[in-house]
């Protein structure tokens, strides 16, 4: 079977050779071997275009750079997938100016930099303020020298959200709109050449198309989401609504674009770490609904991404049409097996190890987590063993090359 094939048979619960294993990339640093050059520049570490969009990388990452990998984890058995993020658009009528505070003026932090974007929308203006903080080191995304809309380090560092009351909501359909003639025109150019890569070595590809509640979270602030919910209900009603049109939109752009073998929603925040079951009903289940349904009616796989709390809310992903689960833990989320299996006979669940796992270099305990994983979901038909979330820049290479063998010898290989 080709790579494709496997990771398809995985995510429709069909038989396939062997149990398939991925790895995402965020930053992680590439082993000697399996090393190249784009433009003569050294590729020290590798990422992935699902980072486009959102995320500030601390060197160039071309598509061919993408390519080179996917090439890279083939040649050690991994079955890698090319990933695009699909972009939204602005009102041509929205300005945009940014400045910096410096550390301990008004409306500033008393010790950090503090960079500002003020928007000026046909919906009155916003002000956005975060805290300007040092590199995390080699390899690991950086924080922008702006304060963009979308980007996890908004949450952390934030002076002043850019959604802090109702007034504010209306302004986030001129910030995040649907595609328009030019990111159509993009998205069609990126997936052409994608898809040629994709075919020609038979490798899987996913479209990130939608933020949900992850994008609210990035607006408001994690309890000022979780506020918002409570105390303006229909406000933070009306800002939901406005994040899943353009999710849609996106998707349907996704969906219908020839290539693109599965669409994929970032869940991270909205876990039961963040929210009740009702309130997930409320405001994640019926969007989550309306694009699975879009992506089935163009012949798609829909995934959906959430770490935390997936034994309670996994069935809720089901029950919505959700075909992969990005990711059952162990270790972070404490998931047992035995309710992992029970999930796999409705969603096909990704994961079954952990990064912090492979970063701790204990060979025994990285065997032991792989073949207990492949031991009690394989057998499903809708298992893909995954290192949750990622490698990282502070993965060894060692306990990757572990758990491939682990891998191999569960597996049968």
């Amino acid at each position: 079977m080709t790579s494709k094939q496997r990771i398809l048979a995985a995510c429709t619960g069909k038989p396939a050779d062997h149990t398939p294993m991925t790895a995402w990339c965020f930053g992680f640093p590439a082993p000697e071997h399996l090393k190249w050059e784009t433009n003569g520049r050294p590729v020290d570490y590798w990422y992935t275009k699902r980072l486009e969009h959102i995320h500030t990388l601390p060197q160039p990452w071309e598509l061919e750079d993408d390519f080179k990998r996917a090439e890279a984890w083939l040649l050690v058995g991994i079955d890698d997938l090319l990933e695009v993020s699909v972009p939204w658009s602005t009102d041509p009528e929205v300005s945009v100016a940014d400045s910096t505070l410096a550390p301990g003026a008004a409306g500033g932090d008393p010790n950090y930099p503090v960079l500002v974007r003020e928007y000026q929308t046909p919906s009155g203006p916003i002000r956005h303020a975060i805290k300007k903080t040092d590199p995390e080191g080699p390899g690991w995304p950086m924080q922008p020298d702006c304060a963009p809309l979308f980007e996890d380090y908004n949450i952390p560092r934030a002076v002043q959200h850019a959604v802090t009351e109702p007034r504010h909501v209306d302004a986030i359909a001129h910030l995040f709109a649907p595609p328009g003639e030019a990111e159509t025109q993009w998205f069609a150019e990126r997936m052409a050449a994608m898809k040629a890569f994709a075919d020609e070595k038979g490798v899987f590809t996913q479209a990130w198309s939608a933020f949900g509640m992850d994008a609210a979270v990035w607006l408001t602030g994690g309890e000022g989401a979780v506020m918002m919910s409570f105390e303006t209900p229909a406000a933070f009603g009306r800002l939901i609504e406005l994040i899943n049109d353009t999710d849609a939109a996106r998707t349907e752009l996704a969906a219908a674009t020839d290539g693109v073998d599965m669409v994929c929603q970032r869940g991270w925040y909205s876990s039961t770490d963040f929210w009740s079951p009702g309130l997930f009903d409320q405001y994640v289940f019926p969007h989550l609904e309306r694009l699975t349904e879009i992506a089935h009616r163009s012949g798609k796989l829909f995934a959906y991404a959430m770490t935390t709390g997936v034994e309670l809310l996994g069935p809720r992903l089901a029950d919505a049409g959700v075909d992969v689960l990005y990711f059952i833990d162990p270790v972070q989320d404490h998931v047992s097996l035995e309710a992992a299996a029970k999930l796999a006979e409705r969603i096909t669940v990704v994961g079954g190890t952990n990064a912090l796992t492979l970063q701790s270099g204990d060979p025994g305990r990285i065997r032991d987590e792989v073949r207990k994983a492949v031991d009690a979901l394989a057998p499903t038909n809708r298992f893909i063993l995954h290192a949750v979330d990622a490698v990282f820049p502070d993965t060894p290479w060692d306990s990757v090359e572990c758990m491939i063998d682990a891998w191999r010898e569960a597996s049968g290989l």
